[in-house]
């Protein structure tokens, strides 16, 4: 993977102003010459043409790590988070599904970001329910929306709304807006020094563009996929779930040459194997996302 030592580091003593210059020289990629530098990284571990990928994709990574202001924490080390996230994206991009970097790598860029921010505030212990988790981002927007920004308890009536618009419990809403007002890191508390004006920390919660809803509920979704692939790898048998699981379901796939060595027979003989078996497992997800009432968006 292309080393991450060699990107240009956003740091305080450097200031995100000297940085967002430097990130500005990289060029963006046309479709074609991303797709070509995707494709030699995918098959010939190009880190030359990962770098590049990286590089023409920092300004969307600072953009969203910008939408994350207000939970006390360095900047520059959100903008490092969502690097990280980026480079994990460019990892596993498959150029052949028909979509562009920038769209598959927005999920891993946020998805980094909260990860970060989530072990950092204390407030949010490991092992919080996604839909906790879901609270905590989008507490003040909620309040935002229904005009209540009000401090300390929220009125009977709007408590009840902002735990039904967000499926969690009143007790829950109570905590979160509790220890949000107050405690660890107060996201009331004043920002500058007298004279600066009375800027609060929650002026500068995400934008509205940043959806953290969203993203977690793509991650629920996420994960019922997975169980529900889990769950249809059992109508293969055992040499077609091999196959499919090292062909398609690795982060590094096997060559067809590999695989027909390993089972003394042809790669073309490998193939057909391997697109059986992935036809007989979407046709198994199909029927269990008809099942679980999915194929909406399966």
């Amino acid at each position: 993977m292309a080393n991450y030592a060699n990107l240009p580091a956003p740091t305080p003593e450097g200031g995100l102003n000297r940085y967002m210059q430097e990130i500005r020289k990289f060029p963006m990629l046309e479709p074609e010459e991303e797709y070509m530098a995707a494709k030699a990284w995918v098959e010939k571990e190009d880190t030359g043409a990962a770098h590049k990928m990286v590089t023409s994709h920092l300004r969307l990574a600072a953009k969203i790590a910008m939408g994350y202001r207000g939970y006390g924490l360095p900047q520059a080390e959100v903008i490092s988070e969502a690097n990280v996230g980026l480079m994990k994206a460019v990892k596993r991009f498959d150029p052949e599904k028909g979509f562009r970097l920038s769209t598959y790598a927005m999920w891993w860029i946020r998805a980094s970001i909260q990860e970060y921010i989530l072990r950092s505030w204390s407030l949010v212990k490991l092992g919080t329910t996604s839909a906790q988790k879901k609270l905590f981002f989008n507490l003040r927007k909620a309040k935002n929306r229904i005009g209540a920004l009000e401090e300390g308890d929220l009125r009977p009536e709007n408590l009840a709304r902002i735990a039904n618009d967000l499926g969690v419990t009143e007790t829950e809403v109570i905590s979160m807006n509790r220890r949000m007002s107050g405690g660890d890191a107060s996201l009331n508390a004043t920002v500058g020094s007298e004279g600066e004006g009375t800027m609060q920390w929650q002026d500068w919660l995400e934008d509205e563009s940043a959806d953290q809803a969203g993203d977690y509920e793509a991650n629920d979704e996420l994960t019922v996929r997975r169980e529900m692939l889990a769950e249809a790898m059992d109508v293969l048998n055992d040499r077609e779930k091999d196959i499919l699981t090292q062909r398609r379901l690795s982060d590094e796939a096997i060559t067809l040459e590999d695989l027909s060595t390993q089972y003394k027979v042809s790669r073309e003989r490998i193939r057909q194997i391997e697109v059986r078996a992935f036809e007989k497992l979407q046709e198994r997800m199909r029927a269990l996302a008809e099942e679980k009432g999915m194929m909406a968006t399966a």
